[in-house]
């Protein structure tokens, strides 16, 4: 779906988390960075997606990464999901879906053959210097930080 790959520059970002905090992604200038867009907080498959990242936070941190997730959820939703299963990392709440156009993962989607518009499950790997590292569009939910590191 995203036209991004590898070797480009990530687009500029700016959006609040479910504390209500800014991220843009000049705040990550010099550190390398994991953005993963999910569908809806909550739901099976982005619950074992963000458990498997907080299960390797500590490995993340070690080799210098910082970590956001992306959907298009309230504030509130990103709040109680990032409680519920205690995210160590900000959950952007993209109600406007400017940060999920940016980086182009908003289209069709089919799901037990009926279309719809949705977030494809992507993730970017952001270098210190804000060019994308990788770009991966077949997220394995339950095996995603191995996928990453």
């Amino acid at each position: 779906m995203t036209t991004l790959k590898a070797g480009d520059n990530a687009p500029n970002f700016s959006a609040k988390d479910q504390d209500g905090n800014l991220h843009q992604l000049e705040d990550y200038k010099g550190k390398k960075l994991v953005v993963f867009f999910y569908p809806k907080a909550s739901t099976p498959g982005c619950t074992a997606e963000a458990c498997n990242l907080r299960d390797h936070w500590s490995t993340f941190q070690k080799e210098g990464f910082e970590i956001l997730g992306v959907s298009a959820d309230s504030a509130k939703r990103q709040q109680n999901f990032k409680t519920k299963y205690e995210l160590p990392f900000p959950l952007l709440a993209d109600e406007d879906k400017a940060v999920i156009n940016a980086f182009g993962v908003w289209g069709p989607k089919k799901f037990m053959g009926k279309e719809y518009d949705g977030i494809h499950r992507t993730t970017f790997v952001i270098d210190e210097n804000s060019i994308l590292s990788d770009v991966i569009t077949k997220v394995k939910t339950k095996a995603h930080a191995e996928q990453i590191l």
